[in-house]
This record gives structure tokens, sequence and C-alpha cells, in this order.
């Protein structure tokens, strides 16, 4: 008898802990104000890859659109700014190109990574040090 009282109350126990817990980490307004700002920095990355690679319409997979069939993408906190990678590409008949984007904390371009071969782009990444265009 005595043990089955200490397994309900060990039950009671572990279970309001949970509760709290899981109350807790649901309530917290931290993780909702550093999903914002990942938000913001994405949709920053956005504009300044679109201005980059300059060719109109871009269909891209960042951490805002995941794409698991395409590949994975991530946003994280880098120094004092961020790293954001991705994919795009201009049509359905274009291959994707993976791309990794360094930004400063005031969202100014750092550094920019890509694969893509068009002419244009490979001109401009010799031209900018801040771009890198690889094969």
């Amino acid at each position: 008898m005595l043990r089955k009282v200490g397994g309900i109350v060990f039950a009671i126990v572990v279970g309001l802990a949970v509760a709290l817990f899981s109350y807790r980490w649901i309530t917290n307004p931290d993780s909702g104000e550093a999903r914002l700002r990942q938000e913001q920095v994405v949709m920053h990355s956005r504009g300044v890859l679109e201005d980059t690679v300059a060719s109109g319409q871009l269909e891209i997979v960042d951490p805002l659109a995941p794409n698991r069939k395409v590949g994975k993408v991530y946003i994280y906190p880098e120094g004092g700014g961020w790293a954001v990678s991705g994919y795009y590409r201009r049509d359905d008949s274009d291959l994707w190109h993976p791309y990794l984007m360094q930004l400063e904390s005031d969202l100014a371009l750092s550094r920019l990574k890509l694969s893509d071969q068009d002419p244009a782009l490979v001109e401009r990444g010799a031209d900018d040090p801040q771009i890198e265009v690889l094969p």
C-alpha cells in the first residue's frame, strides 16, 4: 500500500514539474523576440540576395521557406552578426544555387558565398571582395 501511494505522489510531482516547465517555456517572451529578429534578418537577406544576383524574379529557399527536398537551410548568430544559408534559382529550368550570407550586426553585407555560373555574377564576384562565386 505504501509503495502504491509513493508511486502516485511521484507521478503527481513529476506531472506538475513537467506542466510548470512547459508553461514557462511556452510563455517565455524571449523566444518570441528572438524568432521575430531572425525573421527580420532573413527578410533582409532575401533583399540583399535579389540585389546581388540581380536577375529579376528568384525562387528562394531559406529558413522562412524551407524545402527539405532542396537542402538544409539555417540562420544563426555569428560574432556580432548573422549567418544565413539557403538556395535560389531563377526559374524551373535552372538548377538550385546554394549560398551562405554573413551579415554584420546592422545587417550590412559582410560576405556572400554562392555557387553560380552566370557570367555577370562571376564578373561581379571578381570585382567585389564581399562576393565569392564558386564553380
